[in-house]
């Protein structure tokens, strides 16, 4: 008798207390040169939970967007700085230094769409941060901390997309060029050139709503999942032309959060059927469903050292410890 798979394993703790639905995610290093890193997650309820991962408990409530869903979590990398994205249709920047919690600046957004912010920042003082635009197919670029326009990104005279559903902003190995990716609402994946302001290449992926997207610069390639029952892995050639390479294909449909590993050796996505699928990023080989929760998944985040974090709908957060860094 042939050998049976081994069962997913458990999770390696569970984090309770958000007292809603978990939507956003993000792994920061531990505070004051400690080894362990902290765990952002922001809540249906507006609140962002900062969590220890020793003690497992949370060290920190920041309460700024007004009880409306927090969507997005990002830390700039040049300290210990916080951005948070709400459907209150601001987003706050936020000092945490020194256990502080304050917010020192905010952006008004256009959009009341599902679509998440992006940043390009180095350890530069000034970075780039990329948000949806006034009219519902825009994306607009600011330069920040100044909160300066950079400019307006507008489909191509023709193209009818929809609203930008997720973005992505990177650099490629062979140039220094601010790039974006974009997944829209008609199921195309646009790459844009942001200082010329014009789309490099578009593709169609999917036939619905692309929802999350991530890109491995080092590689030029990138996937996309959308409500439908299928991943697209594509890739960007050297005249920034995008190529649709495989789809896989995925038991239930529904795709919230897609996130490669900073190794990139493995990647996670968040399901709409409650499951965490770990594929192998090179071959997309599926290497684990993880069946814990018991309501959508609607983010998933690595940290550096491995460890990946998922937040539900049952307001719970799991934390695994997958096919550690070899």
């Amino acid at each position: 008798m042939a050998d049976l798979p081994l069962p997913p394993p458990d999770p390696q703790f569970v984090l309770r207390g958000t007292q809603s639905a978990v939507h956003a995610l993000h792994f920061c290093g531990g505070a004051q040169g400690q080894g362990c890193p902290l765990l952002l997650s922001g809540s249906l309820r507006g609140l962002v939970h900062i969590w220890s991962l020793q003690t497992r408990r949370v060290v920190a409530t920041l309460d700024g967007h007004g009880g409306q869903c927090v969507t997005w979590l990002q830390t700039l990398p040049q300290g210990p700085q916080l951005l948070s994205q709400g459907r209150d249709l601001k987003l706050c920047l936020w000092d945490l230094a020194e256990g502080r919690n304050t917010v020192v600046d905010s952006v008004h957004l256009e959009s009341v769409g599902f679509c998440r912010g992006s940043i390009l920042a180095g350890g530069q003082p000034r970075w780039m941060l990329a948000v949806p635009g006034s009219g519902s197919d825009e994306v607009q670029i600011l330069e920040m901390p100044s909160k300066t326009s950079v400019c307006s990104l507008k489909p191509e005279a023709g193209a009818r997309p929809g609203m930008p559903m997720c973005l992505q902003l990177w650099q490629a190995n062979s140039s220094p060029r601010p790039l974006l990716l974009a997944g829209y609402e008609d199921g195309s994946v646009a790459l844009w050139d942001v200082s010329e302001q014009k789309v490099c290449s578009r593709i169609a992926c999917h036939t619905e709503p692309v929802m999350g997207l991530d890109v491995d610069s080092q590689k030029a390639r990138g996937v996309s999942g959308s409500a439908e029952k299928a991943l697209a892995v594509w890739s960007v050639d050297e005249q920034q032309a995008l190529q649709v390479r495989r789809t896989h294909q995925l038991t239930n449909p529904g795709i919230a959060d897609i996130k490669i590993r900073p190794d990139r050796k493995i990647l996670a996505t968040a399901g709409w059927d409650h499951r965490v699928r770990v594929f192998l990023w090179q071959t997309m080989k599926p290497l684990a469903v993880l069946a814990f929760h018991s309501a959508t998944v609607h983010c998933v985040a690595f940290a550096a050292d491995s460890l990946l974090a998922a937040g539900s709908g049952d307001h719970r957060i799991s934390i695994w410890s997958l096919y550690p860094h070899t």
